[in-house]
């Protein structure tokens, strides 16, 4: 009896937590057109933005020539049960016919019809389906024993946009003291329409200590980052990248926020779970506490990024302008 009792209760605290959130959010809604609004809804963070409109790819800037000598990329794609979203998410990668590509989608055992979809693809790509711990882990298994020098996953119901790849394999031959980079990001729906853009300003590792605002589908790092700071940490189930990211920055690797648009980041169902959100509070609580030594309020954090979002509205609103061009 003690443990359904203890499992119920989790269950009414995880209730609490989301509907905590929807109030929030509803909240926010309602105060759209306010600073107020502004405050605690800031652009990056503010999904659907307009009616729901075609996306159209021709709209985003062509890609450079890839490098002569094209720099070794992996990129693992974790899955579970999302067969609807992840052929667009493979197409998204393998489409860019980027020379140097090593591309692993590690499935959990889908009974979805994932199987079929990953059998069809023939060689185009490297999979693996079996029962694991968890996304973290899935992440870890993908990039075993891969030889690369640069590192990036997808989520099975993220894109990547047209180019991206050459871009990205483009700045870090140019820059080789750069040990990160991500980029700005586009917001989709389940049918895959666009309903908002988030243009972030440059990197702020003060900040970042604060709140995660990297967008995760628009990341790359060098695999030298990987092997000094270690793998996914699988103790993390919804904070693993920003883990992740501290961890890199704590060590001291370069990040730099690319004036591109580099993937899409999909809105849809069944993301929003109570579960889901419960476990993630926790654990961007027991990431402040490491990185800040405390757990700051949620006063304390907004004061902490404030300059940061100042500046990713002048960027929201100079890009909707056209002021800024991307």
């Amino acid at each position: 009896m003690d443990e359904e009792f203890k499992q119920r209760l989790e269950q009414l605290e995880n209730r609490v937590a989301l509907l905590e959130r929807n109030l929030d959010l509803i909240a926010a809604g309602q105060r759209r057109s306010s600073l107020r609004s502004l405050w605690r809804r800031p652009p990056m963070w503010t999904f659907e933005q307009y009616p729901p409109r075609l996306l159209n790819l021709n709209a985003f800037k062509p890609a450079p020539a890839v490098p002569a000598r094209a720099p070794r990329m992996a990129m693992v794609t974790p899955s579970y049960n999302q067969v609807q979203y992840l052929g667009a998410t493979i197409d998204s990668i393998v489409s860019q016919d980027y020379p140097n590509l090593y591309y692993h989608v590690q499935d959990g055992a889908s009974i979805d019809g994932t199987l079929d979809l990953l059998k069809s693809r023939g060689d185009r790509i490297s999979w693996n389906s079996e029962p694991d711990n968890g996304q973290s882990t899935a992440i870890n298994l993908g990039f075993a024993g891969v030889e690369c020098e640069i590192m990036a996953y997808l989520n099975s119901d993220d894109m990547l946009l047209p180019g991206t790849l050459a871009y990205v394999a483009d700045y870090f031959t140019e820059h080789p003291d750069v040990d990160i980079v991500y980029g700005h990001r586009v917001f989709v729906d389940r049918e895959g329409l666009e309903v908002g853009r988030a243009v972030l300003p440059r990197h702020d590792g003060k900040a970042l200590q604060f709140a995660d605002y990297i967008p995760q589908e628009t990341m790359f790092w060098r695999k030298r980052v990987w092997d000094r700071i270690g793998p996914i940490d699988e103790n993390f189930h919804y904070a693993m990248d920003w883990d992740f990211i501290l961890r890199a920055q704590a060590a001291g690797f370069k990040f730099v926020r690319l004036p591109r648009f580099l993937a899409c980041f999909r809105i849809h169902d069944a993301q929003k779970t109570a579960a889901t959100y419960s476990v993630g509070v926790r654990e961007m609580g027991i990431l402040r506490r490491r990185v800040l030594g405390f757990e700051p309020t949620q006063m304390q954090i907004r004061r902490a990024i404030a300059p940061y979002l100042a500046q990713q509205l002048a960027y929201h609103y100079g890009y909707k302008w056209g002021v800024l061009r991307y």
